[in-house]
């Protein structure tokens, strides 16, 4: 706020469903130069999507625990905000993960969408890439990224991570009981085709962590490779970079001792 009335800036809150706290007057996303992220991943996500109908950037600041989706960290807010009035920065396109059902579309996923039991016993899921059957899966479920998601439930998985100028779309399957199915990744271009095979287990829908009602099988996902638009300043870590500090991508230990020891 004292940012804001030094350049004389107007400043408003887009409000989200779910979060009460008010700190300023609510404006609507499209009226915004920059949409600004004020917590942790979920908040940019959110600040994404809500920015994506009318591609207004978003400035992810870290005031949570990890902060992958995020620029700066909170302590750094000021000059995050003078880089951005100094022109440095980009806009970095963000795919998505466009999410359609035989009965219609479901919605967009920034970082992923996870197909997951909800209840006793396994799910099975069929995966078909371009009309091709690659595995059917038996298990807890299943977890399909985008390029930016996969450094998050995909990986914890042990999905393969997609390095920055990557492209294309990560299936990892959750807890495969038996059978050979590893982390595969599609081109841009290709189509997904998930479809859940009668068990008597429940399926739960999630897209980037929200439960969304699944309706309509199979599911379709496809690439979009410009959906939303997120800040990248100058002087920002690489995002491997910033993996490594956030400790999810370590070294090995026999690396880590050598090096305690100077060899």
């Amino acid at each position: 706020m004292d940012w804001a009335r030094a350049h004389g800036v107007g400043l408003g809150q887009v409000r989200i469903s779910g979060q009460t706290r008010e700190v300023a007057d609510p404006v609507d996303p499209e009226d915004c130069d920059l949409l600004l992220a004020l917590g942790g991943d979920g908040t940019t996500l959110r600040a994404l999507h809500a920015g994506a109908p009318t591609s207004r950037p978003v400035l992810g600041i870290a005031c949570g625990s990890v902060g992958v989706l995020s620029s700066v960290k909170g302590d750094r807010v000021v000059w995050a905000l003078d880089q951005v009035a100094d022109g440095r920065w980009t806009a970095e396109p963000v795919p998505g993960l466009d999410i359609a059902s035989s009965e219609g579309p479901i919605g967009m996923g920034i970082n992923d969408i996870t197909l997951i039991r909800d209840g006793p016993g396994q799910v099975v899921i069929s995966i078909t890439v371009d009309g091709v059957l690659y595995v059917r899966v038996a298990g807890d479920g299943l977890v399909a990224a985008t390029a930016l998601g996969s450094s998050a439930y995909s990986m914890a998985a042990g999905g393969p991570i997609l390095a920055p100028g990557a492209e294309g779309m990560v299936v990892t399957p959750l807890a495969h009981h038996g059978g050979s199915a590893p982390p595969l990744v599609a081109a841009p271009r290709s189509t997904l085709t998930l479809e859940v095979e009668p068990t008597y287990s429940r399926v739960r829908c999630d897209v980037d962590g929200q439960s969304v009602p699944m309706f309509g099988n199979p599911l379709t996902l496809r690439h979009q490779p410009d959906y939303a638009v997120r800040v990248e300043l100058a002087d920002e870590e690489p995002r491997l970079t910033g993996l490594r500090r956030r400790g999810l991508i370590l070294d090995g230990p026999r690396v880590l001792i050598r090096e305690r020891r100077g060899e």
